[in-house]
Order: C-alpha cells, then sequence, then structure tokens
C-alpha cells in the first residue's frame, strides 16, 4: 500500500508535468548541493529543477499522459519542469554542463513529444522567443515600409507622367 507522502509526491509531480510545457530529464551524479544551487538559478524563473524518485516520475508520467519518458527515468535523476519559454531553460541546462560535466541531460519532453539530448541542445542553439518575435516585428515592418513606398511612388510617378503629357501638349499647341 502507498504511504501519504508518496502518493503527494506523485500527484506533485503529475501536476508540474501538466503544468509544464516542457521536462528535461538529467542526471546529477557528482554534483555538489551548491553546485545545484547554481544551476536552479541558471535556469531562471520559468523553470524548476527538482530531484525525484523514478518509480514516483514513472507513475506520475503515465498519470500525465506522458510515457516517453520512462526510458530516461534510470540512476540518479532530477527533472527540470519549464512552464514558460523552453530555449532559456535548454541553454540554461547545456551552458551549465558544460562548465560541469557531472551533469548529464539524459533526454525530456516538449509539448507531449519526446526530446532526445541532441535534440534539447539544438533547441538550446534556437535564440529566444522575445529575439525570434522582435525579428519577425522588424521584417514586417520593413515590408510595410517597402509597400508604402510603392503606394506612394504611384501616384508621384502619375502627377509626372501628366505633367509631362501636358508640356508635350502645350508644345505641340504652341508649334501650331
Amino acid at each position: 500500500m502507498a504511504t501519504p507522502d508518496k502518493v503527494d509526491a506523485v500527484e506533485e509531480i503529475t501536476g508540474k508535468l501538466r503544468n509544464s510545457n516542457a521536462a528535461v530529464v538529467t542526471s546529477y551524479t557528482g554534483l555538489s548541493v551548491a553546485q545545484l544551487k547554481q544551476l536552479r538559478r541558471s535556469l531562471g524563473e520559468n523553470a524548476q529543477y527538482r530531484v525525484v524518485k523514478n518509480t514516483l516520475t514513472k507513475i506520475a508520467a503515465q498519470e500525465a499522459g506522458i510515457s516517453v519518458l520512462d526510458e530516461h527515468l534510470s540512476g540518479s535523476t532530477a527533472v527540470a519542469f519549464v512552464t514558460g519559454d523552453p530555449v532559456e531553460a535548454a541553454k540554461g541546462l547545456r551552458d551549465f554542463a558544460k562548465d560541469n560535466p557531472a551533469l548529464v541531460i539524459k533526454g525530456g519532453v516538449l509539448d507531449g513529444k519526446a526530446l532526445s539530448a541532441d535534440e534539447i541542445k539544438k533547441l538550446a542553439d534556437l535564440e529566444s522567443r522575445e529575439v525570434l518575435l522582435a525579428k519577425l516585428a522588424g521584417a514586417l515592418k520593413g515590408k510595410q515600409t517597402q509597400a508604402a513606398q510603392v503606394f506612394q511612388a504611384l501616384p508621384s510617378k502619375l502627377v509626372r507622367t501628366v505633367d509631362a503629357l501636358r508640356a508635350k501638349q502645350d508644345e505641340q499647341g504652341g508649334a501650331e
């Protein structure tokens, strides 16, 4: 029979999985408490890094409808639950793992789809959502400016053509 503590832990992990855009499973063997604190800070405000028990996390993942995490849940395991921009959290994990090789990214899930460790590293190479939106806005603004210039050019070209026709008619009218 399950103890109340374990039931509560499963419910908490299930809630975190359901409320997260992404979850990244890592192995943290060899990291000190101070390094884990530093890792939690590097993930940003939109991610929580939590050491979990594998069997309880498997049960919670099944309850949340996520079966792709099972293969990564072995050994010492911690999960980064990401509620905001997954790129920011992936960058934090990647950068921390470069400085601390004891942190191993095993895999994860993003919007219900399985991610390998390599895919998480590729995700970290993307620019943040804000930067991508700014680039998109800049591109759209540039296109609007070009369209405005084209629309302004048409009437002014028409005016020049009409002026040229009048001048030509005046020349022809004066010559006769």
